[in-house]
């Protein structure tokens, strides 16, 4: 008679126990096993979804970015194969288009389908960032290769726009970032934190004071804007709540091992060699240390703006980025265009498996992450060959296929409503100008 197999029962740990020996005393780290049972097993089955949107400015070589044929055996094509251990978990879409692309302008129309000069609206992100940053230390990170928003001209540093349709200002300094994320204030930060609250607090106060003094002697078209303005100061508000609410609370200390030393990073513009190669994965490695940390849930990362810069020394290439793009059909500019492309593949290579890496539940992190990128345009300017991809996202119902051919001329927004919906984003009505969400991606 063969003998029952015996599952011990787990006694739930003491969050305090010390390890203890030789006189010294080391705190266990935080372990399942010190949740209770019950919580463990909700804990594990618990899937916090994450999203993030990447932009690629000036396009790509089309004509060695698609994979040959379609489905999950497709062929990795040159700039994609970096890829290839990372097949299923990534899908190119093929057939999507921009109807305000093309030209250097793709940056403004990216997330909202609103063309440069239009008045702009809330972008996919924030959307995402609406539901989900409720539960975060910060509702959305605005990452970018170069600071600020860039706004006005065709370098657009950021994808992110507010409901007024403001751009969200982007941060490009990985030291910067990481002190945001991690480094606590110490005793002299927190009593200026705690002047600034009250200094804001007061002029927050004062100024809807007057406003609302102002509102009875408008114009109903005076109304209007105001109503707009106090939906602005609203939201100044709710920031200075957040900041309040997070103040006292210890923000995360990540585990480095095997990460870049941000206390030497450099910044695109600042002193010191900048190396793009060792720039790059900080950037990805912060963006999954965020996303593991749970302090934001909702990412955007201008990768490559327009225009200005794409390339670097070590890249090995005769012209910049924009430059290659006019390649006139040289050989040598196609070449060297594709070069630059699969070096910023290797990267993502590199994003995508620090992310695989990480445990989350019965998976990874990659598998609770929608990640989507894409560009203003494709080869030659174009607005409907776009260097899409989806990657990630298994666990949020995503089911990969390597590569898909969609119907041609797909908006690019019905990519962003299908990552929004699968972010609890409640869609009702339409968006953007999308045609619905791609049922082919789902599971």
């Amino acid at each position: 008679m063969s003998k029952p197999s015996y599952k011990p029962r787990l006694k739930t740990l003491n969050r305090r126990m010390l390890l203890r020996g030789a006189s010294t005393c080391l705190a266990l780290p935080w372990l399942e096993a010190m949740l209770p049972r019950s919580a463990a097993a909700a804990e594990s089955t618990k899937v916090v979804p994450r999203m993030g949107m990447f932009y690629f400015g000036t396009g790509m070589n089309m004509r060695e970015f698609y994979p040959e044929g379609y489905g999950k055996d497709a062929k990795m094509s040159r700039i994609l194969k970096p890829l290839e251990e990372q097949r299923d978990q990534f899908t190119v879409l093929s057939g999507t288009s921009l109807s305000h692309g093309g030209g250097h302008d793709g940056a403004y129309p990216f997330a909202t389908s609103i063309a440069r000069g239009e008045k702009q609206t809330i972008s996919p992100d924030q959307l995402a960032a609406e539901v989900q940053g409720k539960h975060t230390r910060f509702p959305s990170l605005q990452l970018s290769v170069k600071r600020g928003t860039g706004f006005g001209s065709q370098a657009l540093a950021t994808i992110s726009w507010n409901r007024q349709g403001i751009p969200l200002a982007a941060e490009n300094d990985p030291q910067t970032i990481f002190n945001h994320l991690f480094r606590p204030p110490n005793s002299q930060q927190l009593l200026q934190q705690s002047d600034e609250f009250r200094q804001r607090g007061s002029v927050l106060d004062a100024v809807l004071s007057d406003a609302k003094r102002l509102q009875t002697r408008l114009s109903q078209s005076d109304r209007q804007q105001l109503d707009q303005y106090f939906h602005s100061i609203r939201e100044v508000e709710t920031t200075l709540g957040r900041e309040m609410d997070w103040s006292d609370r210890p923000k995360p200390k990540p585990n480095l091992d095997g990460f870049g030393d941000y206390e030497k990073a450099i910044a695109p513009e600042g002193n010191g060699k900048f190396v793009y190669d060792t720039y790059a994965k900080l950037m990805y490695d912060l963006i999954a240390l965020a996303f593991q940390t749970d302090s934001t849930r909702v990412v955007s990362y201008v990768v490559r703006t327009e225009l200005a810069g794409g390339v670097y020394p070590e890249f090995g290439v005769s012209k910049g980025y924009h430059e290659l793009t006019h390649h006139g059909n040289d050989p040598k500019n196609l070449e060297e265009l594709a070069r630059v492309d699969t070096i910023y593949m290797q990267h993502w290579s590199h994003f995508l498996n620090r992310l695989a890496s990480i445990r989350e539940g019965e998976g990874t992190l990659l598998d609770n992450t929608l990640l989507g990128f894409s560009s203003g345009m494709g080869i030659g300017h174009s607005k409907d060959v776009l260097p899409t991809m989806i990657s990630g996202g298994s666990g949020l119902g995503i089911r990969h296929q390597t590569h898909l051919q969609l119907k041609d001329n797909t908006p690019l927004s019905s990519l962003w409503q299908t990552m929004v919906e699968r972010m609890g984003v409640n869609v009702d009505g339409e968006f953007q100008d999308s045609t619905g969400t791609i049922g082919e991606l789902l599971a």
